[in-house]
């Protein structure tokens, strides 16, 4: 294979300990520092490297690092403050290997210079059509050693001597993502201690007078006691709010880890610039009203100098944690302390939020308004959480996501240990036209989102108010093992709104046993029945509830309690407290409970109870309901062992990209391959086609059908033309053809009404009666390839009846997909017809998924018709348009 490298564009990663460094391509102009990064290494260093020590070395690799571009090698080198601190490169030769060679500076060894680099070169090289590295190496030589075992990548060695020849094999499997998400998660947590744990923070732009945002952030880090330096820095005052004031952030008696800015949108970038040659490693931006070239140069010296950013135009941060106090905010009321983790986009949201937890007693571990969010992101935050040792429940309002595939991971990673919760904005055009105006925000189909959110295990809410209800719950109260709930009651109507809103939200009510019900008469009042709800009836005491309820909370039949209670004027003349009966009671923590009483105030209050911690209580049956089934669709999902990416065979990966590469290389601009085209790119990775031919004159199609005709003699035949179209509302298709008469008199007539626009007509056998379905892709431009399943023919727009997953499919995400739609029945012999062949469909939507991820450049795939039956799954139609791209490879470290 010839291997064509083409240019990369410069990004930003971290190292190891937290510290940004440029990856780019080296350029002839890099001779210079090229040379210097060899020169300035120690004899020993050099023997390793090049198995000798010669005064001519550096200078010879400086040449063939920076030698103009040449088909098969790579070179790129990291840079840090416009310094070369390390080169990898590679040089391709036989059978699709390439021999590498890495060089980190003296001094830089054990921060991951070397491995980051090695990373992108991978990347680089997958793309290139590398699928092995070699390298050869002293065997004393730890360090390179050490990195090569270390990358998550199948490794062989062989010794020879005092050598050691490496194959490093580039299949990028399950093993390698992981072993890069480790790394990198320990790298954006080194780079985030010094804006979540920093030990001396300055506030430049706090105002002398009350009102300006400064001076608000600066008294609530005074007031709040920080326990670290704190500075304020305006250079018309000698003291604020009685902090020390100096004239500017150069002047600090110490460098602070965290700065800080609430000065004029004109001042952000000379003030960025000073921060960052005083050596600040982070930046807090409040300041709103950034015109783009002001933008530009904030978020640039930021990555020049290092520094980690949250906003502009934000909130603030804080950090619960009593050891630090960090409350860099302006909102009215401190957060409490806790172990919920909160970011938001939107201030006002985060306001509403943490009133919303203080409300409930839910106390907050740390805090991030992102704002427009240039660089600290949603996941960054998950994976500090992850981190921290402190945060069990993590609220997230996003807007937008910058790396979507990554957070994906991460989230999937991180709900694993605790609840991740949402909100789901921008469900309607209304919201999403808001969501794109924005600065931050990229509006994303709801069905994307939707998708995002249920692979990764994130419950995702409609409202703020129901993410309160739902965090008030999973903060109280244990997971349910299921669906199944008791509702209990002290009024019938209550117990009837709460059965409805259960039946709403997908929980069941099964029926109670007889001997649930003889146990529980026996502790009831007369006039009570036992069913489910269960009435009490309004004369329950005090003492028979808790007794009823402890009763059904030992019953095995059901996963949690929901008690409906409105107050009575029998409870008061007895003095019956009922609310009492179920907080006091004990052994409520194996099976989780929650209360509606319909006269409550609050939305949602956590009550307190005497062993287990709290009981939410909610306002609206509708409320608890919704937050009992996201507790029990988060059992589900935890319950349910991480899927897996199956293994395909008869997959040509390496036809199909260059099928690929051939017709764009025709078509410059894209477009929708032919039927030809089509069905060869459908082979390539084993999917399944119906019989068919192609005809471009009243001859062939007759030929064509001779050849294609079944035991009936039936034929269909489509007209053809580039483009999307549904060709059966234009009557473009026409079936049960018989006779070449018939044959002759319909291709005709197609050419005759879509004269101009017809190219041909493709002929195929009459097919079978089955499930007439759909299956496709669209590539999203934030979250890559989407694949969409649902029911097909001319149903398919009008009843919309589709699921979507993000690719690539797990085993578990294609199970989904295909029980998702509400024609789901249908698949397994609901309409009389017996059940289609399920293990041929998983393979259909597995290999559709396989060559969405494979080949970036499908914008567009169709299937629709796709026939199933009990004997098979087949693509009756299929239409794919392809798009001219720049393929990335979403796992790669690097900062937005």
């Amino acid at each position: 294979m010839t291997h064509h490298v083409t240019d990369r564009p410069a990004v930003h990663a971290l190292l190891a300990d937290g510290t940004t460094v440029r990856i780019r391509t080296v350029v002839p102009g890099d001779h210079e520092q090229v040379e210097q990064l060899y020169e300035e290494m120690s004899p020993e260093n050099l023997r390793l490297r090049f198995f000798t020590a010669s005064r001519r070395l550096p200078g010879l690799a400086a040449d063939r690092a920076c030698a103009p571009a040449r088909p098969g090698h790579r070179a790129l080198l990291a840079e840090t403050r416009g310094r070369v601190v390390g080169l990898a490169e590679y040089e391709a030769g036989e059978a699709n290997t390439a021999e590498v060679s890495i060089a980190v500076a003296d001094g830089l060894h054990h921060r991951g210079v070397g491995t980051l680099l090695v990373e992108h070169l991978v990347s680089a090289a997958r793309a290139d059509g590398i699928t092995a590295f070699t390298a050869d190496a002293l065997s004393e030589n730890h360090k390179v050693l050490r990195l090569f075992a270390d990358l998550g990548l199948r490794t062989a060695r062989r010794w020879a001597g005092p050598e050691v020849a490496c194959t490093i094999y580039l299949d990028q499997s399950d093993g390698y993502l992981t072993a890069v998400e480790e790394r990198g998660r320990a790298a954006d947590v080194a780079s985030l201690t010094p804006l979540l744990l920093p030990e001396a923070v300055a506030v430049v732009g706090a105002g002398r007078t009350p009102g300006s945002v400064g001076r608000a952030i600066l008294h609530q880090l005074h007031a709040g006691g920080y326990t670290g330096r704190l500075f304020a820095v305006n250079p018309a005052a000698h003291s604020i709010l009685g902090v020390p004031c100096h004239p500017s952030v150069s002047a600090l008696p110490r460098t602070p880890d965290l700065a800080v800015l609430a000065v004029p949108a004109a001042a952000l970038p000379e003030t960025a610039e000073e921060c960052g040659k005083a050596g600040v490693r982070a930046l807090l931006v409040v300041t709103a009203g950034l015109d783009a070239d002001q933008a530009q140069t904030l978020l640039a010296t930021c990555r020049a100098y290092g520094m980690r950013l949250v906003g502009p135009n934000c909130l603030g941060i804080a950090n619960t944690d009593p050891a630090l106090s960090l409350d860099a905010t302006f909102a009215a009321r401190p957060p409490r302390p806790g172990t919920a983790g909160v970011a938001v986009q939107s201030g006002g949201v985060g306001i509403a939020l943490l009133d919303g937890l203080s409300r409930l007693g839910i106390g907050v571990s740390s805090f991030a308004s992102l704002g427009d969010k240039y660089d600290v992101s949603g996941n960054d935050m998950l994976q500090w959480w992850e981190s921290d040792g402190r945060t069990d429940l993590a609220l997230l309002h996003l807007e937008s996501f910058g790396s979507p595939r990554a957070f994906s991971r991460t989230a999937r990673r991180v709900t694993r240990r605790m609840p991740v919760l949402t909100v789901d904005t921008g469900r309607t055009g209304a919201g999403r036209r808001a969501t794109a105006s924005h600065p931050a925000a990229a509006a994303t189909r709801p069905l994307t989102r939707g998708a995002l959110f249920t692979q990764a295990g994130i419950t995702a809410t409609r409202s703020i108010g129901e993410l309160l209800e739902t965090a008030a719950l999973l903060h109280a109260q244990p997971l349910p093992a299921a669906s199944r709930v008791a509702i209990v009651t002290n009024a019938g109507g209550a117990g009837v709104l709460t059965a409805d809103a259960c039946a709403e939200a997908g929980l069941s009510l099964p029926a109670p046993t007889p001997e649930l019900i003889d146990d529980l008469l026996a502790v009831l009042p007369d006039g009570a029945v036992v069913g489910n709800p269960v009435d009490a009836t309004a004369a329950v005491t005090e003492a028979q509830l808790t007794d009823c309820v402890d009763r059904v909370m030992r019953y095995g039949g059901i996963d949690a309690v929901l008690v409906a209670l409105v107050p009575t004027a029998v409870a008061a003349a007895t003095g019956d407290d009922l609310v009492k009966a179920l907080t006091l009671a004990p052994g409520r923590r194996a099976k989780p409970m929650a209360v509606v009483r319909l006269g409550q105030d609050l939305p949602v209050e956590l009550l307190p109870a005497a062993e287990s911690g709290t009981i939410p209580s909610y306002a609206d049956p509708q409320a608890a309901a919704r937050a009992l089934a996201h507790a029990a669709r988060r059992a589900a999902w935890l319950a349910r062992p991480a899927g897996t990416v199956p293994d395909l065979d008869g997959v040509e990966a390496e036809r199909a990209r260059t099928l690929v590469e051939d017709h764009l290389a025709a078509h410059p601009g894209g477009g929708w391959l032919d039927p030809r085209e089509c069905a060869d790119l459908l082979a390539c990775y084993g999917i399944p086609q119906i019989s068919w031919a192609w005809a471009e004159t009243e001859d062939e199609a007759v030929l064509a059908a001779d050849r294609l005709r079944g035991s009936d003699g039936r034929v269909v035949m489509k007209a053809h033309w580039p483009g999307p179209a549904h060709k059966s509302e234009q009557h473009a298709v026409l079936l049960d053809l018989r006779g070449d008469a018939q044959i002759r008199g319909a291709f005709r007539d197609l050419r005759t009404r879509f004269a101009g626009l017809m190219t041909g007509a493709v002929l195929q056998p009459l097919a079978a009666r089955g499930t007439e379905l759909c299956a496709g892709v669209v590539q999203d431009e934030v979250f890559g390839p989407l694949v969409l399943f649902g029911l097909g023919g001319t149903a398919t727009e009008v009843l919309a009846d589709r699921a979507a997953r993000l690719a690539p499919l797990t085993d578990h995400d294609v199970h989904d997909l295909i029980t998702a739609p509400r024609c789901a029945p249908l698949l397994f012999g609901a309409a009389g017809n017996g059940p289609v062949d399920l293990g041929e469909l998983e393979q259909l939507l597995l290999r559709l998924s396989r060559m969405a991820v494979d080949l970036p450049h499908l914008a567009e795939v169709d299937f629709n018709p796709v026939l199933a039956t009990s004997g098979g799954v087949t693509v009756l139609d299929a239409r794919v348009r392809l798009v001219p791209c720049r393929p990335q490879d979403p796992y790669l470290r690097r900062l937005r």
